[in-house]
């Protein structure tokens, strides 16, 4: 039987996941899915629900959400069949942890700030690691290794920056930057890859900080650069094509025109 749209449940979810994958009646492709195959889609599901989010298309925002809680419907029915989990101990381990790192929501803890909460919510944290035998006492224990590299790279100088090891203002983080570009000049001129692929790591770690000071996620405004990006590209490409030819038969000199043009028309100047 089909759950009404309407009326549907996390039940029905559960339900349609287990048919999905029933080994007598359930879906070819669902079937010979596994934990490795499955999660690239999980982690695209999660960019498509940013996305939605930066659009503030809703619509397009409840649509992802649903396909990021099949994600973990399906990782969850997997694992039941392996008789490792199921979907209700995920709830119930993610309930027991969010009522664990409030006490001062759920309990009698209180904070004097925002800052002394989230010392507390890493202390706890901490205390979880070591209570299923993590041995790691560093400060920058408990980074998972599967984030894109660029969260990496912000979570090591936020938890470093815990501990008193940051810059106390912007402006060290400018002088970094020039120095860091300069050294990818002259790797540049010396014809070292393996420096330069260095040299522009570091460069690339410090434009995080730069944005870690200035507090603008990385993440949505490399998205807004890409966007902005493509809309003037394919602007571009259209302009091209209304004076009846092709953007790759032009020269760069022509292209920089168009493209110009393409800025100048975004910002009301054409």
């Amino acid at each position: 039987m089909t759950p009404s749209p309407d009326h549907a449940s996390i039940a029905d979810l559960l339900a349609i996941m287990a048919r999905l994958r029933d080994r007598e009646r359930g879906c070819p492709w669902d079937l010979e899915q596994t934990f490795d195959t499955i999660a690239p889609y999980t982690i695209e599901e999660a960019y498509e629900v940013a996305d939605a989010i930066d659009r503030r298309d809703f619509a397009h925002l409840r649509d992802e959400l649903g396909d990021l809680l099949l994600q973990v419907v399906f990782h969850a029915r997997m694992a039941e069949e392996l008789g490792e989990f199921s979907f209700a101990d995920v709830v119930a381990a993610i309930c027991d942890k969010m009522v664990r790192r409030h006490p001062h929501v759920f309990g009698d803890a209180a904070f004097d700030s925002v800052e002394a909460q989230s010392a507390n919510w890493e202390q706890q944290k901490a205390a979880e690691r070591a209570a299923q035998g993590g041995t790691d006492a560093s400060a920058l224990a408990g980074i998972s290794r599967g984030l894109p590299e660029w969260q990496r790279a912000l979570k090591l100088q936020q938890k470093a920056a815990r501990v008193g090891f940051d810059w106390p203002d912007v402006q060290p983080v400018f002088a970094k930057l020039h120095e860091e570009l300069d050294e990818v000049r002259a790797e540049f001129a010396s014809g070292d890859d393996e420096r330069l692929t260095d040299e522009i790591g570091d460069l690339l770690f410090v434009c995080v900080n730069l944005a870690r000071h200035a507090k603008v996620d990385v993440s949505q405004a490399l998205r807004h650069a890409n966007a902005k990006f493509e809309r003037r590209f394919r602007r571009m490409e259209a302009l091209a094509a209304e004076a009846g030819g092709a953007l790759d038969g032009k020269s760069l000199a022509e292209q920089d025109a168009l493209w110009e043009r393409a800025k100048a028309e975004e910002r009301g100047l054409a």
